[in-house]
């Protein structure tokens, strides 16, 4: 048992403060009175570093001691942002920092805030990975998350003339503090080659080989009890390749040549989702995905056996596998691979224990995000593997000679089949992604394995999302229920008897005009537009796509401002519409509605009949650290995708957490929302997934809803007649065609309502007590919506884990 000892508050504070001053002086050279707000961020960061080292390795004995089952998390994306906060946070160090930087003279906020934000995902998924390692600390879950340390991420998005532009990422450029480089620790990762058959098993001898090289990030949960870590791997040239470098052409004076084995290795951990609308975008992609989780797996193994021995029959006991989404797919044949080339077992014994040992988590109903590669792809890259899935599949159909899914289908290696196929576990993460999982995707495949499906509704660490990036509010439910809430979630429940007390929610509304004024600061520092805190802040952070209805946001702004233009005295409910999100570099449709946004802001900001009532910002390079600043400051939140497409979203959760209002539709994690705060405290809108699915069967349903609506006939218009593009008509050509002929995404026939939900919310904005209160009753009734509660349902229902604690 690892637990926590009680700290003298002055004692903690002066060996912070030695240790601080040890490593500004010993690890960065530095005197005190030079150091600038990054050298203090080092320091620090290095000071928790040690602290939470020593966790780790006592967490680890701890495992061992115990025999405790591991969980292993592979992930594209583990979008962690900063963590310095969270470690102060979730070590119990916050009062010591405060009173050691003000001891030594430096702004603590801004030493902080000098930490590079860490660009290891994009979005949700990223988060959600983030998110459940910090629970797997918090509840003494041995645990460890496998990634790929990538140089320079997804991209920094900048704006060019209303434009995205995209520029590498360089939070890597001063090194990373936090990571403890494993040197020694170098996996060898195949590519190509052939395949030569040896009796019942295989020898392949690839035709590229790239070394994997780990760095390791200790994860701390709640109070520092227990930690686990997230390992990252870096691809390398081989020593085999003088690490890259080539002597003979460097001495001939071809010094590009040199490096170029270094440059080719190096290429697949630069960038997260690099482009794959070329073949040569599609195997590097591919490339990546083998790479990390051919390396997590070979390291599992050895992790394995050094603890337990050689007998591999013990592995489902002893470890559970988690896929996070269709990324690490290829993980079923390269265990099959590694247990019959490597150790000897029979074909049916390596399925067997890798379907034990298996799980795989879906996030998509999108027919485009559930992966399939082509199989000559596959074959030339990864031709052992290509071996083994055709015969995984046979086997399957043997098994099950009624089958309609097939993990080989038309040429292509579906993914989503594949790893449902392998998993002893596939869960969904809200109750309607799993209902429609069952009903739609893996239909098939749940008639033959019924069992196999189960829900785990995704959920948010409550350190990370209310304690650390809200401090005011913290510090106001601390008040009213005292601190345990943070390692409870549910129970803020408690909070709900406050919710009719007056003061509490006078306390409420201080706490949420505080958090506004930040954010009008911070935009108005970073040259964006300014914002009157007394207006509602009406907030839409997401991945910027067609499903997310991004363009629905703004085509219901411009509606407004055409109205509000109509009845310049009528009383409107002044709001901005804040907006960030990145598009995929290849998505020009999504580019475009970046672009629409900022042309519409660019009139209706600037037109004096309106611009007192509303306005639009465009917030650029949306990340982890630009959602702390946003989600306490938020009122509203847009949560508007068309239903049955959003598996479940987590900025949800977070917004509800922290007393915004959600406007949305029945889509994803919603649902449970707005069982969970009730109907009257959600202002819903919109179709069904079933009503959705049946409107897109009517031929003519956009122009139908458009002729029914003047409102939305007229914003569409302005779009068309280049109102918003004076002197180029057709820029947005492309946007009006889809959504008068196509709008596969429903925006026209959800228009309407989501226009009176919207109208809905300025009536409820207005009457502030209302409205703090039922801000108020969706903090308290949004406990459930832990990452705590999700893991728990994780180690009892799929991994069969226990905590160490």
């Amino acid at each position: 048992m690892l637990t926590p000892q009680p700290l003298d508050a002055q004692a903690l504070k002066e060996a912070l403060k030695d240790d601080v001053l040890g490593h500004l002086s010993r690890s960065l050279g530095v005197l005190a009175e030079d150091a600038t707000a990054n050298d203090w961020c080092r320091a620090m960061t290095l000071a928790l570093r040690d602290r939470m080292a020593a966790i780790w390795l006592a967490s680890e004995a701890a495992t061992r001691e115990t025999g405790a089952k591991r969980v292993y998390y592979l992930s594209m994306e583990f979008l962690i942002g900063r963590l310095l906060q969270d470690g102060v946070v979730n070590l119990g160090l916050m009062e010591a920092a405060e009173r050691v930087a003000e001891d030594l003279g430096f702004d603590l906020g801004a030493s902080l805030h000098a930490e590079p934000d860490a660009a290891l995902g994009n979005g949700g998924l990223g988060r959600l990975a983030a998110c459940f390692l910090e629970s797997l600390s918090s509840l003494g879950c041995p645990a460890m998350g496998y990634g790929i340390r990538y140089e320079h991420g997804l991209f920094a998005q900048s704006i060019e003339g209303g434009r995205q532009a995209e520029a590498p990422e360089t939070w890597l450029s001063a090194g990373n503090p936090w990571e403890f480089p494993r040197p020694a620790l170098r996996l060898p990762v195949g590519f190509g080659g052939a395949v030569r058959e040896t009796g019942k098993t295989a020898v392949w001898t690839p035709g590229e080989t790239v070394e994997a090289r780990a760095y390791d990030l200790a994860i701390v949960g709640w109070q520092g009890a227990f930690a686990n870590a997230l390992r990252l791997w870096e691809a390398r040239a081989s020593l085999s390749q003088g690490d890259g470098f080539d002597l003979e052409p460097f001495n001939a004076g071809d010094y590009l040549g040199a490096t170029e084995p270094e440059a080719l290795a190096r290429t697949i951990s630069r960038v997260l989702y690099p482009d794959d609308s070329t073949e040569t975008g599609k195997t590097l992609r591919l490339k990546q995905e083998y790479f990390f989780t051919a390396a997590s797996l070979a390291d599992i193994l050895a992790r394995f056996t050094t603890e337990h021995g050689t007998d591999l029959s013990l592995l489902p006991r002893k470890v559970a596998i988690q896929l996070n989404d269709t990324h690490p797919a290829i993980a079923g044949p390269e265990l099959v691979r590694l247990l019959m080339d490597a150790h000897g077992r029979s074909f049916e014994e390596a399925v067997g224990l890798a379907q034990a040992t298996l799980n795989y988590t879906n996030h998509t109903l999108l027919p485009e995000a559930l992966e399939a590669w082509p199989e000559a792809l596959m074959a030339s890259l990864l031709p052992r593997h290509m071996q083994l899935i055709e015969r995984i599949d046979a086997s399957h159909a043997k098994a099950h000679p009624n089958r309609k899914a097939k993990a080989l289908d038309h040429g292509q290696v579906r993914m989503g089949e594949l790893s449902f196929i392998m998993a002893n576990r596939v869960n969904g993460v809200s109750a309607l992604h799993t209902d429609l999982m069952r009903s739609t995707v893996f239909a098939d495949l749940d008639r033959l394995h019924p069992e196999r499906i189960v829900n785990q509704t995704n959920g948010v660490t409550p350190r990370r999302w209310i304690r650390g990036c809200n401090p005011r509010l913290a510090a106001l439910i601390d008040g009213a229920i005292g601190p345990d809430w943070t390692g409870d979630l549910e129970r803020l429940s408690d909070l709900e008897s406050h919710t009719s007390d007056a003061g509490f929610l006078e306390e409420l509304g201080r706490v949420k005009a505080a958090n506004k004024a930040d954010l009008a600061a911070y935009v108005a520092e970073t040259g964006g537009p300014a914002l009157d805190p007394s207006w509602m802040f009406d907030v839409q952070i997401k991945r910027i796509h067609e499903y997310k209805r991004q363009h629905m946001n703004i085509l219901e702004a411009i509606a407004l401002w055409h109205e509000m233009r109509d009845s310049p005295g009528k009383a409107w409910q002044p709001r901005v519409k804040i907006i960030a999100g990145k598009a995929a570099p290849g998505y020009f449709f999504a580019k475009d509605i970046i672009r629409l946004i900022h042309d519409a802001a660019h009139v209706i900001n600037a037109d004096p009949a309106t611009r007192d009532m509303l306005q639009i910002a465009f917030l650029p390079n949306y990340n982890v650290t630009l959602a702390e600043r946003l989600i306490p400051a938020s009122d509203l939140s847009e949560q508007i995708s068309t239903a049955g497409k959003e598996a479940s979203g987590t900025g949800n959760m977070k917004f509800a957490l922290n007393g915004a209002l959600t406007i949305g539709t029945l889509d994803g994690a919603n649902v449970e929302i707005r069982e969970r705060v009730r109907p009257e405290n959600f202002f819903l809108f919109g179709m069904t997934a079933e009503e959705a699915e049946a409107r897109r069967t009517k031929a003519g349903h956009a122009k139908a809803a458009i002729a029914a609506d003047p409102r939305l006939a007229r914003a569409i218009a302005s779009i068309r007649d280049g109102v918003f593009s004076p002197g180029e008509k057709t820029r947005y050509a492309g946007v009006v065609e889809n959504l008068t002929a196509h709008d596969y995404f429903l925006v026209c026939s959800d228009f309407s309502d989501y226009w009176r939900a919207q109208r809905e919310v300025d009536a409820a904005f207005a009457e502030t007590a209302t409205w703090r209160q039922m801000a108020g009753l969706n903090i308290a009734r949004s406990g459930w919506f832990s990452s705590d509660r999700t893991i728990r349902g994780y180690m009892a229902d799929i991994w069969r884990a226990e905590s160490v604690l």
